[in-house]
């Protein structure tokens, strides 16, 4: 699965790879047509001087943070426990925990996404999320779980 995100001003806008294929002959191209789009809108665009066009090499470069990963071209990276609390914030944020979910669950999703982690890192990082209320923690059968809390409106 790969996913663009791009930020330009306040606009953002991420495409994901599960509703069409984008590969690295193409990125330029959809980069350079979603900035094209994000202009229209009266988003604020520096040009970019004394390039060429934006192209497969280059595109990713002139982004501020820029990520792609495809997992069916590229061997998935090893996360330090250190860094490992962006990557859940990310799942948190696409709104993987808006269901509960196991560390072995957590794991594979990591893992889908390009992210190799230690599953005892996972259990520590989360565990520290649920204490600090960024996640919320259930049991069931031994088995711990790991979810957002939806916060109910009260008129």
């Amino acid at each position: 699965m790969a996913k663009i995100k791009l930020r330009i001003g306040d606009n953002e806008i991420e495409i994901d790879s599960r509703d069409f294929y984008v590969d690295n002959h193409t990125i330029g191209k959809v980069i350079e047509n979603i900035s094209a789009l994000l202009q229209e809108s009266s988003a604020k665009i520096i040009p970019y001087s004394n390039q060429p066009s934006i192209g497969e090499s280059n595109a990713l470069d002139s982004l501020e943070n820029a990520e792609v990963y495809e997992p069916e071209f590229g061997e998935p990276v090893f996360v330090q426990i250190n860094k490992l609390h962006g990557k859940l914030a990310i799942l948190s944020e696409n709104s993987f925990f808006d269901k509960p979910r196991t560390v072995s669950e957590t794991v594979n999703e990591l893992r889908e996404r390009g992210w190799i982690v230690n599953p005892l890192d996972v259990s520590k990082v989360l565990a520290k999320m649920a204490f600090s209320k960024e996640l919320s923690k259930g049991k069931q059968a031994d088995r711990s779980f790991y979810f957002v809390q939806k916060e109910m409106l009260t008129n």
